[in-house]
């Protein structure tokens, strides 16, 4: 409850000041926009994340490659997943629910700095948010992460993929980067107000090469993708801590 309590205390000032800065920054077209929209998400979360009491661990996280494109495809069973994945390096570009807009500050941060929201009630607006993620991945070198449950599971077990983030690579030729984030759960589970201090692990797996897939082979990235974050999830958590890198 201590945890919570300062939880709370701390997220509305830090969300105004960062939230602030980052939408700050897009609106006068600062020379700065593009650091200050990737490095103050960074502090927020390395904040957050020490005042919960949460340590990060990173492994593999060589893989992600911040000079090319990559989708980041990861298991979603708490909110501090998005924390943790945060503090991967280089650009990224979260795909994330609409309903996420509609925070004050901090979703009109996260829209203006380019985070891209997807209505998952309405297909047509989906698909729209997913050419906007083709127009990224085809001009920049984003990485983009999509959590392809589409919610957090309430059990922690793995659930059905959704095919949009397999789509998408196969459209833009670009490769699928599996990744578990264990032990998020134990700090916080769905649907729980409740904060343990703990060690979350960003396993990162091999990149899935998609060049010479066509569409036919959406079911299959889609399955493969997902047995490689499930074979990710049973390695367990790192007990080692490796410091966390917050910008």
């Amino acid at each position: 409850m201590i945890r919570l309590i300062g939880v709370l205390i701390w997220i509305g000032p830090a969300t105004i000041w960062y939230g602030g800065r980052m939408i700050w920054a897009v609106l006068t077209g600062s020379s700065d926009k593009t650091c200050i929209c990737q490095k103050s998400p960074k502090r927020w979360a390395s904040q957050l994340l020490w005042i919960s009491g949460v340590k990060i661990c990173f492994e593999n996280v060589e893989l992600i490659n911040p000079s090319k494109p990559q989708i980041l495809v990861a298991n979603h069973s708490s909110w501090y997943d998005v924390l943790a994945l945060v503090l991967i390096p280089g650009t990224f570009v979260f795909v994330a629910k609409r309903e996420l807009a509609s925070i004050p500050i901090f979703g009109r941060a996260i829209g203006s700095c380019g985070h891209i929201f997807v209505d998952r009630q309405d297909r047509s607006a989906a698909v729209r948010s997913l050419d906007v993620a083709k127009d990224l991945l085809e001009n920049e070198s984003p990485t983009i992460i999509m959590f392809p449950e589409g919610t957090r599971t309430k059990t922690g077990e793995l659930q059905k993929f959704k095919k949009g983030a397999f789509v998408l690579a196969i459209q833009t030729g670009v490769d699928v980067l599996p990744a578990a984030v264990v032990g998020s759960r134990e700090v916080m589970k769905k649907g729980s107000l409740r904060i343990k201090p703990g060690t979350i692990t960003v396993r990162v797996g091999m990149p899935i090469e998609v060049d010479g897939l066509n569409m036919e082979d959406r079911n299959e990235l889609t399955e493969g993708a997902r047995n490689a974050v499930m074979q990710l999830q049973a390695q367990g958590a790192q007990t080692e801590i490796e410091p966390i890198g917050g910008g």
